[in-house]
């Protein structure tokens, strides 16, 4: 007894149903010439994940029905291919949910999964739990399912094989799955779409072997692929065998339609399918930040990037990774000196411009510098320059990039990182300037890890090692005064990072920190900055969610708070 159970991991455009439908419809025609008989869909597929507050529009709702309702038609003459499909559905009328005015709301949908087959709909299945932390705020849109979904999948030989269908969240918690178990199941189906974070991967994977070995059922998890605003979902689709053992893995960060064959045998499921080999951190962090920008600019219809190169590792990373997200002719460089800009960063951008064949320009500042210190001469008489003449030339930047991307379209990246993000190392309407932040989340002792692992490698063909040693090795600097070095006004990297992260991603308290060997000084300063630096971070372009908790969804503070932790 065989059946073929085939994973649409594709790239859904949240708000594109008809071109959602149409992926959809498209992939079910290839599995079933290919005989398979269930195919997965991910979590939202018809609308994409994660549509927000365009859940709360009925006309949003409506457009999502239409596109469930073109896959039924699409799809009747599959005969024998039953299609599960993610989409929204409304509760019934009569189930007294509830309505929604201007000071009260109560969901009135469903985060569902439909069952197709041969033109219609056997079975709907609505999520059971919806998760609520993180970037998650499915609450606010739904409202829980109660029930459980079995459904009979026929094999080739005609015999019926019982699937349990689980939706994301449902398969984190033990009772969906045993409910399933006791419904009769087989094989466990679960459909995702769950966003990108280092070490997530694997995460799932320990996740799903603890539902396997404790309902000694099978496992199919499939997942979405793409970016989406600030997060990415990386696909890596898999199965699991009874026993929890790996039996396959779908390719990550890209689109595949993932196969595996189920047969019967003495002794349970035997699985064929193909393995996507384990990556490195290195290597899943610059694949999600390359997709990132690629569907950030792709499905938001910009042409091309811009952005400030300085001679500085941050915005060297920043090129790498648009280069091979978007390629060369699509990303221009501008060098902008001012006074204090040193000619090994000239020396240096050039070098790694020419070294990836992108456009590159020089403005040179200086002009402007000298203009506007003129014009506040007389405000600032008597008054020692300080870090406002530092800003200005950071804003002056900010001023021609933009003018640049309004001239010709191409949308701004900004260069910096968490670390920077976190103790507000950054200038307001100066190098916050942009559309997009692309190591927003990335660390700074992690961009030089980075930095050193893409010059090793050369994962898109864009060309080896692109970044010049100098830029990786020199002492980091903003170069807004003479000398000037990031660790004059910041702790060393290495400990800064380590204090973030203890702090900001896993809310350690200033004395636990110093009690694990910080100095005290060092961790009450880093906690100050993180603190009073809310207000810029408001105001800070979208960035590349990576991390478990980054400066977005994720992170919610008040900007005015006198508590101290």
């Amino acid at each position: 007894m065989t059946l073929s159970i085939c994973v649409a991991q594709l790239n859904y455009v949240v708000g594109d149903m008809a071109g959602n439908a149409q992926k959809i419809i498209e992939a079910a025609h290839e599995a079933h010439a290919k005989g398979v008989r269930l195919l997965l869909t991910p979590e939202l597929a018809t609308c994409g994940y994660a549509a927000e507050d365009l859940f709360l529009r009925p006309a949003f709702i409506d457009a999502c029905d239409d596109a469930l309702k073109a896959i039924v038609s699409a799809t009747a003459g599959l005969h024998g291919l039953h299609l599960v499909v993610g989409h929204p559905t409304r509760i019934a009328d009569d189930v007294g949910i509830g309505v929604r005015d201007r000071s009260s709301s109560v969901a009135q949908l469903h985060n569902a999964a439909s069952v197709l087959l041969e033109g219609q709909v056997k079975a709907t299945y609505a999520k059971r739990m919806l998760p609520n932390y993180q970037v998650f705020d499915e609450r606010r849109y739904f409202a829980p399912g109660v029930e459980t979904c079995v459904f009979d999948v026929a094999t080739e030989e005609g015999d019926a094989v019982r699937v349990g269908l689980l939706i994301c969240e449902d398969a984190w918690f033990e009772e969906p799955a045993a409910d399933a178990l006791r419904a009769g199941a087989e094989i466990l189906a679960v459909i995702n779409a769950s966003p990108f974070h280092t070490g997530k991967g694997g995460e799932r994977e320990a996740t799903m072997r603890q539902r396997v070995l404790a309902t000694g059922l099978p496992l199919v998890y499939a997942h979405l692929v793409g970016g989406q605003d600030e997060i990415v979902f990386e696909g890596r689709s898999f199965v699991l065998s009874a026993d929890g053992s790996l039996a396959g893995r779908a390719a990550s960060f890209e689109e595949a339609l993932f196969d595996c064959r189920f047969t019967r045998q003495p002794f349970g499921w035997d699985i064929a399918s193909s393995t996507d080999r384990d990556h490195s951190q290195e290597a899943d962090l610059w694949h999600a930040l390359v997709l990132g920008v690629r569907d950030y600019l792709g499905k938001n219809g910009f042409p091309g990037a811009l952005l400030g190169l300085s001679g500085g590792i941050d915005s060297a990373l920043v090129l790498a990774i648009a280069v091979d997200a978007l390629g060369k002719d699509r990303v221009r460089t501008v060098m902008m000196p001012s006074p204090y800009t040193a000619d090994i960063s000239w020396l240096d951008a050039r070098d790694m411009a020419a070294r990836l064949s992108v456009r590159y320009d020089e403005i040179s500042i200086a002009p402007q510098f000298e203009a506007f210190k003129a014009s506040l001469a007389s405000e600032f008489a008597g008054l020692p320059e300080d870090t406002t003449e530092e800003n200005l030339q950071a804003r002056i930047r900010g001023t021609l990039l933009m003018a640049l991307s309004n001239k010709f379209g191409s949308i701004v990246l900004t260069t910096g990182n968490k670390s920077e993000m976190a103790t507000g190392y950054c200038t307001l309407y100066g190098d916050m300037a942009g559309g997009f932040a692309v190591i927003k989340d990335v660390a700074k002792t992690m961009v030089f890890k980075l930095a050193r692992w893409r010059n090793a490698h050369d994962p898109y063909g864009t060309g080896a090692n692109p970044i010049p040693e100098r830029i990786i090795t020199r002492p980091p600097s903003a170069e807004l005064r003479p000398d000037q070095k990031d660790q004059d006004s910041l702790p060393d990297y290495a400990v800064l990072d380590a204090i973030i992260e203890l702090y900001m991603e896993n809310d350690r308290s200033p004395a636990e920190i110093v009690a694990r060997g910080y100095e005290e000084a060092d961790v009450h300063k880093v906690v100050r900055l993180i603190r009073i630096n809310e207000y810029k971070r408001r105001q800070a372009p979208v960035g590349i969610r990576v991390t478990h908790r980054s400066f977005g969804k994720d992170w919610r503070y008040p900007i005015t708070s006198k508590y101290r932790a």
